[in-house]
């Protein structure tokens, strides 16, 4: 099992910054990714980043790429997301997910949902105009 914790959610102006944290405990595979999902309403989650346990692979949606940062603090075992430039386009519930399967998959396919088998109860980001 492993339990995942978001926090540093809030709301913050067009061109603002936040930093979302995601604390892990439990049974950590060495196979392990963590991602960023985020969900508006009425619309399907969508992946926004991914990283590996030791930090080496990283893959990010097209749609924060060069405004999002994805880090993993080993020692904390915690995995941050680093939000800058925001839009109001990025407000949404932002969750956590771990994924400790070593079935291998395509680097594109870890921002799917479903490779996904642990998830936290999210943290909300509202970007005003």
């Amino acid at each position: 099992q492993v339990q995942l914790v978001e926090s540093g959610g809030g709301s913050v102006k067009s061109g603002g910054s936040l930093r979302l944290s995601c604390a892990a405990s439990g049974y950590i595979s060495s196979s392990y990714f963590v991602a960023w999902f985020r969900q508006a309403p009425g619309k399907e989650r969508e992946g926004v980043a991914t990283i590996n346990k030791d930090g080496t692979t990283t893959y990010y949606a097209d749609s924060v790429k060069g405004r999002f940062t994805i880090s993993h603090d080993n020692a904390e075992n915690a995995v941050y997301l680093q939000m800058n430039s925001l839009k109001p386009e990025d407000t949404a519930m932002y969750y956590c997910a771990a994924r400790v399967s070593a079935v291998p998959v395509l680097l594109g396919e870890l921002l799917y949902p479903d490779k996904y088998d642990y998830w936290g109860q999210g943290t909300q980001v509202t970007v005003s105009s």
